[in-house]
C-alpha cells in the first residue's frame, strides 16, 4: 500500500519575496469603490454589439427618464391644490365691519 503524499502548495513565488508584514485586503474597499463592472444577462447582451452600443442605449434611456420626470414636476406646479375648504369656528370670522 502506497503512502499518501503530503499536500504541498505549488509555490510560484521566488524566495526573495517577503510578505511577513503584508496585510491581506488592504486596498480591497478602495478597489471596490472605484471599479464599476456590470455583468449583463446573456439575453440582454445579445441585443448589443459592444460596450459603446450599451452606453449609447443607457444614455438615451437616462435622458428620456429625466425628461419624463421634469414634465411630471412642471405639470404638478401648475395644478391647483385639491384641498377642501375648512369651516371656521363661529365668532372667528375674518370679516371687517
Amino acid at each position: 500500500m502506497k503512502k499518501a503524499r503530503a499536500a504541498t502548495a505549488d509555490d510560484d513565488l521566488r524566495t526573495e519575496y517577503d510578505f511577513t508584514g503584508a496585510v491581506r485586503g488592504k486596498y480591497y474597499e478602495r478597489y471596490r469603490a472605484s471599479s464599476n463592472v456590470v455583468v449583463l444577462d446573456p439575453d440582454v447582451s445579445e441585443a448589443f454589439v459592444n460596450a459603446d452600443e450599451v452606453n449609447k442605449a443607457l444614455r438615451l434611456l437616462v435622458s428620456v427618464a429625466r425628461k419624463r420626470v421634469s414634465v411630471k414636476t412642471s405639470s404638478r406646479a401648475k395644478e391647483r391644490p385639491n384641498k377642501r375648504m375648512q369651516q371656521t369656528a363661529p365668532g372667528k370670522s375674518k370679516r371687517r365691519s
